[in-house]
């Protein structure tokens, strides 16, 4: 499955890249309104901003197909994982300014989402639990890290500016209460806004692996595109996506590096 990256470490550490893909299979392209729309929420990026995780020895797991086609972390189900608030759901049938992806309006049958979990969706969530069930063989307890971004400004989903780093532990129950604190303490020290468990609780993937009874703690990090990447004022076709610049991401690369020492740290002193 090329769609489907492992790399496997033997620190007790995996850090999930749902969201920084991009590709849509040809035959599913000419059915959304534009390319660019279908891409246009994708956590741009990202990939490249954790490349340092590797070094690390964390197991990293990511898809290169796009949220448009179907969303690693949403509920199987078709449940809101925000009951209430604006969202988009497991194949999405609008971006997150609530424009239509799919040509006239029409939306998937349900034998095309089934298609498409079958074909994307169990796999990445089987290869995620393998990767857990091997990394608990060796250690007491792991950290699953699941990597976002989001632009800063998306009013539909939320008022004003987002934080910067917006931490989701599902209010608590997906990881030790102390590897949230430390988290927050490190992105606080940054001087960026930071937040847990605020417009962002975590996602699918941070509530189905969070099980700490079990040894496997689950955080989720939602950044503000703005942390990184020197974000436009309006998105257009013509400035979106920015290209990835280390210089600009230096900042929020140093301070990430030092929450991925700290999931180490928790885990490693089980």
């Amino acid at each position: 499955m090329s769609w489907l990256k492992i790399i496997r470490g033997e620190a007790p550490l995996i850090v999930s890249i749902p969201h920084a893909g991009a590709d849509i299979p040809a035959h599913m392209e000419s059915r959304f309104v534009s390319p660019f729309l279908a891409r246009v929420d994708t956590d741009w990026h990202v990939d490249e901003l954790y490349d340092f995780a590797i070094s690390m020895g964390a197991t990293v797991i990511a898809t290169t197909i796009s949220r448009s086609v179907i969303d690693m972390n949403r509920d199987p189900s078709g449940a809101s994982l925000y009951p209430g608030q604006a969202t988009t759901g497991l194949c999405p049938d609008t971006t997150f300014d609530g424009k239509p992806l799919y040509r006239d309006g029409k939306k998937l049958e349900d034998d095309e989402i089934e298609d498409r979990l079958g074909r994307y969706f169990t796999p990445y969530h089987a290869a995620l639990g393998e990767e857990i069930h091997r990394l608990r063989r060796s250690h007491a307890r792991i950290v699953v890290y699941d990597a976002h971004s989001i632009r800063s400004h998306v009013p539909r989903l939320f008022e004003g500016e987002l934080p910067v780093f917006n931490i989701g532990t599902n209010a608590g129950r997906s990881c030790d209460q102390g590897l949230s604190a430390a988290v927050q303490a490190i992105c606080a020290a940054s001087g960026e806004p930071t937040v847990a468990n605020g417009r962002f609780k975590g996602g699918f993937i941070t509530r189905s692996c969070g099980k700490p009874d079990a040894g496997v703690h689950a955080i989720q990090m939602e950044l503000a595109m703005r942390a990184y990447l020197n974000e436009p004022d309006a998105v257009r076709e013509d400035n979106w996506p920015p290209p990835f610049d280390l210089d600009v991401a230096a900042p929020a690369r140093a301070t990430l590096r030092k929450v991925l020492n700290a999931c180490l740290e928790f885990a490693r002193d089980a």
